[in-house]
């Protein structure tokens, strides 16, 4: 069986996407009977055999590259012949896919990433919502099958009126991410002592992840709390109890402030997942965070305190009501829930019993298909 991702979602910096890319690589190269390849665009990745880097122009300042023509990207599908195709993104290269898997008379996948209609309209108001839900509507249904990272993102795209919608969650490392990865010297580094609580944030400062919330929560809950914040865009700040790293950490390193903290703090409301929400569980951090999007998903009673309030009171109480409770408990319960239902060997191994399962019903609808393979 050979496997093909296409997507624009990849980048040096990037996120949730590449890691599951680079992760999915790693173990379907493992597996017997099983080519992946992968086409992202030039400048994001180094090519070999299997990652194939395509022209694409920047896109600003994000590192990521926006595909305008696709007749390079079908030239290649076309050459490769995979047998499933698989679209990380809703934009240019989705059609691209799909151009491809008719063409090769071939099953393709969309992986619905990201909650387009939701960042449509927080960007440009809630009239651009209604285009942006009749776009993913008209583009998903022509997919074969379309994967939801979690069940509250496959409720949106079945309520949209797009069938063949399959729960998919993505994973973690629980070998790099495990409490023996803490580092001993960041208290040290960020001048706080042990009785301190540390708390953690990890990725970009995008509106959705409410930093400006997760600042006001510091300020509030005082100097017995400090707050670190990782990555890309976080904004400066002179607060005595916020320390910010304003770019991303290599895995290795991001895995030891994680382990080295006391619990992982999350305002956002609208994951569509929540990759740093594993990899802080994975790391025997509870999780602090809101009742909203995919969160309840993965942080179960017991390995965390979720708010339903979206506001620095809610917050503050969850931080405290964690605190007042066996934080060290709920971290070790956190560890285990991410190693028996999220490590990523298991849910790849779900995965790619999808892929065979969609490919052994496509090639029995299509014989033209059963006698092309043999």
């Amino acid at each position: 069986m050979h496997l093909a991702d296409v997507t624009m979602f990849y980048a040096p910096t990037s996120g949730g996407v590449r890691t599951y890319l680079d992760s999915k690589h790693h173990y379907l190269t493992r597996q017997a009977g099983v080519r992946h390849s992968v086409l992202v665009p030039a400048g994001t990745c180094v090519p070999d055999a299997d990652f194939h880097c395509l022209p694409a122009p920047p896109l600003g300042a994000s590192g990521y590259r926006f595909p305008l023509r696709g007749g390079h990207w079908l030239h290649m599908l076309r050459r490769l012949q995979p047998d499933l195709i698989e679209a990380g993104d809703p934009y240019r290269l989705a059609w691209v896919a799909l151009a491809a898997g008719q063409r090769l008379d071939v099953p393709v996948i969309g992986f619905y990433h990201s909650d387009v209609p939701r960042l449509v309209a927080r960007r440009l108001g809630p009239s651009a919502r209604t285009l942006a839900e009749h776009y993913i509507r008209r583009l998903y249904r022509q997919f074969d099958a379309v994967c939801a990272p979690s069940r509250v993102m496959a409720r949106q795209l079945e309520g949209l009126g797009i069938p063949r919608t399959l729960v998919q969650p993505l994973g973690v490392d629980v070998q790099r991410f495990h409490p023996r990865h803490a580092d001993p010297k960041l208290r040290m580094r960020l001048g706080i002592g042990r009785d301190t609580r540390l708390l953690v944030f990890a990725g970009r400062a995008a509106r959705e992840k409410n930093i400006d919330l997760l600042l006001a929560t510091a300020q509030a809950l005082g100097n017995r709390y400090h707050l670190l914040l990782i990555g890309p865009g976080m904004p400066h700040t002179t607060a005595r109890n916020v320390t910010t790293v304003p770019h991303y950490l290599p895995a290795p390193q991001l895995a030891g402030h994680l382990a080295a903290c006391d619990a992982l703090i999350h305002a956002g409301d609208q994951e569509t997942f929540g990759l740093v929400v594993l990899e802080a569980m994975a790391s025997g951090l509870p999780v602090i965070g809101t009742h909203h999007g995919a969160l309840p998903e993965l942080v179960v009673p017991g390995t965390g305190v979720l708010t339903p309030d979206v506001t620095r009171d809610g917050l503050v109480d969850a931080t405290r009501t964690l605190f007042v409770l066996d934080a060290g408990l709920m971290g070790r319960r956190a560890r285990r829930r991410a190693e028996e239902h999220f490590a990523w060997e298991s849910t790849l191994q779900r995965q790619l019993d999808h892929y065979r399962h969609l490919l052994g019903g496509y090639r029995a609808h299509n014989p033209a298909v059963n006698r092309a393979q043999h």
